[in-house]
């Protein structure tokens, strides 16, 4: 069986019968974050159904985005997308930055990048186009707690972002699920 006909399985399964904690009160929650607040963090699977209850955050409280290595690589990149929408449209009042120990992305280079594309038959002209960026991106990245600074400082200093929201830098711990603040958005 291929993954997608496992998938398409298990969400047969899950929509015969639906876990107890999805009770009709919870299936009309609301787009909109109860707490108002949105978390950028990396897409570490360690980290699925394991961040946000270590942050008391349950289902429609928060708005997640996850991205390679939680980071910000420009003025209006994805990540500056989503939370333009986040704070205008549905209305978050906090940002959280999460990075976490044992990041993947601190060992990630353009050149491994490339040599792996290259190996799977990307063109040498399609690398081209993106090169300068993948090499900012990901050569840019060498320790979780600094990239976190870095991220915080960027929507911060970004014209889009309004300066009366907060916008914390914090540090996971994916072994133990502890959190460590390295930047106090309020402050």
């Amino acid at each position: 069986m291929s993954i997608l006909e496992d998938m398409l399985t298990a969400n047969a399964e899950f929509c015969a019968h639906p876990p107890a904690d999805y009770t009709q009160e919870d299936q009309k929650k609301s787009k909109l974050p109860q707490k108002q607040l949105a978390l950028i963090t990396c897409m570490d699977t360690r980290l699925v159904n394991f961040l946000e209850p270590a942050l008391g955050i349950g289902r429609g409280e928060a708005k997640v985005i996850k991205t390679a290595g939680n980071g910000i690589t420009g003025v209006f990149d994805g990540t500056i997308r989503s939370l333009l929408v986040c704070i205008y449209e549905l209305g978050v009042k906090e940002i959280f930055v999460i990075g976490h120990h044992e990041c993947g992305m601190a060992n990630t280079t353009s050149e491994s990048l490339i040599k792996s594309m290259l190996e799977r038959g990307i063109s040498k002209e399609a690398i081209h186009m993106v090169k300068k960026e993948l090499t900012e991106w990901a050569d840019e990245f060498h320790h979780p707690e600094q990239n976190v600074i870095d991220t915080v400082e960027r929507i911060r200093l970004n014209p889009l972002i309004p300066e009366d929201v907060p916008i914390h830098g914090l540090i996971f711990h994916p072994r133990t699920g502890k959190i460590d603040v390295v930047m106090n958005g309020y402050q």
